[in-house]
């Protein structure tokens, strides 16, 4: 087929094809309907390109809208997050003011029938002094409990007082602290050309003995002998 065409000797190598070819105005009332469609297509464009533009704005706009509503919603999340907590610290005080309110209410009710128990024993003791009796048995007890305590009171208070004492004096320079029992550093002689005066043991005082211990009960006494001669 390709011989066929490139050989210019034959004929029907070539095909005419059908139409005709425009005149030359036809060709520029063609181009200047093109050149209308083309402006009337740019027109469009421009037309698209503002609407783009606006809504493009309206857009950012819409975006900056769901930002700040996004933010506030943070806020709002956060300050209801406060309020809730806010709310169920206020209802544990109110809890614990009402649990302290019972326990109050309930010492109330206790202490007034305390003072009704003793305004009616007031009025039992006043009937049998009146009468010429003696008071209940229950008044000597606490009475006698009364006056122990003011003596446990005062030993305390004495007790206080001679440990603060030995406290100072135990502060002083050159005193030694010590819990050991005081051992006697001094006799006094028995000898009838001595004076009865106090005179110290120097470098070799007694020991004092140990106490007993509880195994001395499974020694006996000895028995002494008597010499015979």
């Amino acid at each position: 087929m390709e011989e066929i065409f490139a050989d210019p000797a034959k004929e029907n190598r070539m095909r005419d094809l059908g139409g005709k070819d425009p005149s030359p105005p036809e060709l520029l009332k063609k181009i200047e309907q093109l050149e209308v469609e083309l402006v009337q297509k740019e027109e469009k464009l421009l037309e698209m390109d503002l609407l783009y533009e606006h809504v493009s704005r309206l857009t950012d706009r819409i975006r900056a809208m769901a930002e700040n509503t996004k933010q506030d919603t943070l806020l709002l999340a956060k300050r209801t997050i406060e309020l809730q907590n806010m709310i169920k610290d206020r209802t544990q005080k109110m809890m614990a003011l009402v649990a302290e309110l019972s326990m109050k209410q309930a010492l109330v009710i206790k202490l007034q029938q305390e003072m009704r128990d003793k305004e009616q024993f007031l009025m039992t003791v006043s009937t049998r002094i009146d009468q010429g009796l003696p008071p209940p048995k229950e008044t000597e007890n606490e009475w006698l409990k009364v006056l122990r305590n003011e003596t446990m009171r005062k030993e305390a208070a004495e007790a206080r007082a001679k440990r603060a004492a030995e406290e100072e004096q135990a502060a002083v320079p050159g005193c030694v602290h010590t819990t050991a029992e005081q051992r006697p550093t001094a006799y006094i002689p028995d000898d009838e050309h001595s004076l009865p005066l106090p005179r110290p043991y120097g470098a070799l005082a007694p020991f004092k003995p140990s106490e007993p211990g509880s195994n001395i009960r499974h020694f006996r006494k000895p028995i002494v002998k008597p010499i015979e001669i």
